[in-house]
């Protein structure tokens, strides 16, 4: 075992003696960077906090975040210029291509049943903007039985597996600030019945917070102002996090990737799987056709033959994609919903470039600690935070990738915000709509449900995961549909508040 070195799993005291002694070492490499202002409390903090900050130091990478300060704090970079950019060919809902619906489907069921699917799910976040001050995924999104997110994407996965007999591994991206907090949520919930073996989490890394001059920023007198590298850290986070071993190691060929704020995503979609196997892509994507021009989506197109997707806080730089057709109709449709189908050689492709791979930089609001030790919360943006994005890794693709369209209803519902839009409160009402039009076509009148009323439904994944799978059960049931909200379990009992 190394006398020095920053290891993870040992115990306190141990941490702390091996990390101290580093110290000689982290001080020069952050002189070198002139960064030696985060050492400015260091005579009074404890052995512990002194331990953390040198813990923290030895995971930053110092050329990466050099160069992002060379190029978004002491030069503005110029936005890349495009001599063409066309809409992507998108497998429309109206599609020609729906003879090979079919065969896609039957495709992805195969594939499935192979067990050469893994699932991913980026799980970083805080329920900050929720009023909620704990992991996104445990938020109790269910208005009638209040389960978690996490528990709504455990059910759909407990329907699939059995369906295809088969055993899905579920990956989940956590972040430092909730790892433990989901791990022991998890472990309260005894995984909600999966097996323990196949729920696997992994921390993506941290970068620090830069001020406008390009100096990290404490947090507090012992610990520097971080944030996750985005989504986009999946990439490093896969190989990095012995993730792509235990995949090769199952059999895994191909990953469905989803965010743990979209309540109805369809994990391991067939009808997605098979269409993305039968092109040989590399990565694929589900797109929705966006509702305005200004719809906060990113936006799938093609830049000099290149697939990109453009933020759509970048659209005003190319004003070609606020473009209309002649009939009215918005142009550049295709929004991103963040669901995408991944070839895992395709991650390594990505990975071993990532060093290329681009940033993105947010000036926000940023508590910091002063020379003086004091916390400073800041009134107006004072600092710049920088990630990564998943979806940057279709420029990588060798061929366009699969894009195919999806209704929003019973598929994209992301929770952002309380109320509004992609809020808790249209999710909830975007759900009951669907599963009440489900009952309706059982035979139950839901004109009131469809229409206003503020009661809501809820149908677990487990009883049933497609419509097409309601209607088969629901034929040997026969509910007295009540005046108030509802939920339907996994055995099919109506269960109301």
């Amino acid at each position: 075992m190394e006398k020095c070195g920053v290891l993870i799993g040992k115990t306190n005291d141990e941490l702390n003696d091996v990390t101290l002694c580093k110290e000689k070492e982290l001080r020069e490499l952050v002189e070198k960077y002139s960064q030696q202002h985060i050492f400015g409390h260091w005579d009074k903090l404890s052995k512990e906090q002194k331990a953390y900050l040198l813990n923290q130091i030895s995971k930053i990478d110092f050329e990466l975040m050099k160069r992002l300060t060379e190029i978004w704090i002491f030069n503005t970079p110029k936005p890349e210029v495009f001599n063409q950019i066309i809409p992507i060919p998108v497998i429309s809902l109206n599609s020609s291509e729906d003879s090979r619906e079919k065969e896609a489907y039957d495709c992805g069921e195969e594939t499935l049943k192979l067990s050469e699917v893994g699932l991913f799910m980026v799980a970083g976040g805080q329920g900050t903007r929720l009023g909620f001050d704990k992991p996104k995924g445990t938020f109790p999104i269910g208005p009638v039985t209040k389960k978690s997110l996490f528990q709504y994407h455990a059910e759909k996965i407990i329907n699939i597996q059995k369906r295809y007999n088969i055993e899905l591994p579920w990956y989940i991206m956590v972040s430092e600030t909730n790892e433990l907090d989901t791990k022991n949520f998890f472990e309260q919930n005894d995984y909600f019945t999966l097996k323990k073996s196949n729920v696997i989490f992994a921390t993506q890394s941290m970068v620090p917070c830069l001020d406008e001059r390009g100096k990290f920023m404490l947090e507090s007198p012992y610990s520097i102002a971080m944030n996750p590298n985005g989504h986009g850290g999946t990439i490093q986070t896969i190989i990095e996090k012995g993730l792509m071993e235990d995949m090769e190691n199952r059999g895994i060929k191909f990953l469905s990737y989803f965010q743990v704020d979209n309540w109805a995503v369809k994990v391991a979609d067939p009808r997605f799987i098979g269409y993305h196997v039968l092109n040989n892509a590399e990565m694929s994507s589900k797109i929705i056709r966006k509702n305005s021009l200004r719809e906060a989506v990113g936006v799938h197109c093609i830049c000099d033959n290149e697939y990109r997707v453009i933020e759509y806080s970048e659209l005003d730089i190319y004003p070609q994609l606020l473009e209309l057709n002649p009939d009215g109709s918005i142009k550049f449709y295709a929004g991103n919903p963040a669901m995408h189908i991944i070839t895992i050689g395709f991650v390594k492709k990505v990975y071993n470039r990532f060093k290329d791979f681009p940033w993105h930089r947010a000036h926000k609001k940023i508590p910091y600690i002063d020379d003086s030790g004091n916390l400073i919360k800041p009134e107006k943006p004072n600092g710049y935070k920088f990630e990564t994005f998943i979806f940057d890794a279709l420029r990588y693709t060798s061929h366009h990738p699969v894009a195919l369209e999806i209704q929003r209803e019973g598929e994209y519902t992301p929770i952002k915000q309380l109320t509004g839009e992609n809020s808790i409160e249209s999710a909830r009402k975007s759900m009951t709509k669907m599963w009440a039009k489900w009952l309706k076509k059982s035979g139950y009148n839901m004109d009131e449900y469809i229409a206003h009323r503020e009661h809501y439904i809820e149908i677990t994944p487990v009883f049933a995961l497609t419509e097409e799978e309601f209607l088969k059960k629901s034929r040997n049931f026969n509910w007295q549909i009540p005046s108030t909200s509802f939920a339907i379990d996994e055995q099919g009992n109506l269960i109301t508040t």
